[in-house]
């Protein structure tokens, strides 16, 4: 729900419309992660360097914490678009993906922490990196996907776009703690409707 000082805006939503469209063309055609992690990193760059489409609904923080808003869904789950929107100074488990995701930041400013599993399970921290507006980043298993995120933000909300190789709100995934312990967890979606793309009446 909207609060009720925050009046709704007319979203572009033919910004996203185009997305998903270039990105079904994308998974369609390419079977070569590497290329998708790539030619999907330019769309969603292009996406997130414009801030005029995102319905509000999908753009509304929480009270504590952080939520996850499905946008979009394959119809064979071959990917999903999730907007995530971060409280102030939110931040999540460590976690992995199981499938490549890119990530790229439309407001605020966020934190990602890299983790390598080590043979014994435990974890070794990696670098730090961070987002602003327009920026994108990346994650497969192939190349490490065991991050923690936050919002690096104390005072106002951030939202990240995120495209995932998979429906992710339905995946099987782990968190993980510094001594190797593991929990499995399906994160859902904090959303029960989805934004109308497909309307071009107006």
């Amino acid at each position: 729900m909207l609060s009720a000082d925050a009046p709704e805006r007319p979203a572009n939503t033919a910004r996203l419309r185009d997305f998903v469209r270039d990105m079904a063309d994308l998974v369609d055609g390419e079977r070569d992660e590497a290329a998708v992690l790539d030619r999907g990193g330019a769309l969603l760059e292009g996406l997130v360097a414009q801030d005029d489409w995102l319905p509000d609904a999908f753009a509304e923080p929480v009270p504590a914490g952080y939520a996850q808003y499905l946008l979009y869904c394959d119809s064979r789950e071959r990917f999903s678009v999730v907007s995530f929107v971060w409280g102030p100074g939110a931040s999540t488990a460590i976690h992995n993906h199981t499938v490549w995701g890119l990530v790229g930041l439309l407001r605020g400013r966020e934190c990602s922490e890299g983790f390598t599993r080590e043979a014994d399970g435990t974890l070794t921290p990696g670098p730090v990196g961070y987002l602003d507006p327009g920026e994108i980043e990346s994650v497969s298993p192939a190349k490490g996907d065991i991050h923690r995120v936050s919002n690096a933000l104390a005072d106002r909300p951030s939202i990240s776009i995120h495209v995932y190789g998979g429906n992710i709100g339905a995946l099987r995934r782990s968190t993980f703690t510094l001594d190797g312990a593991t929990e499995l967890f399906i994160s859902g979606y904090a959303n029960d409707v989805l934004p109308n793309l497909w309307d071009q009446s107006r």
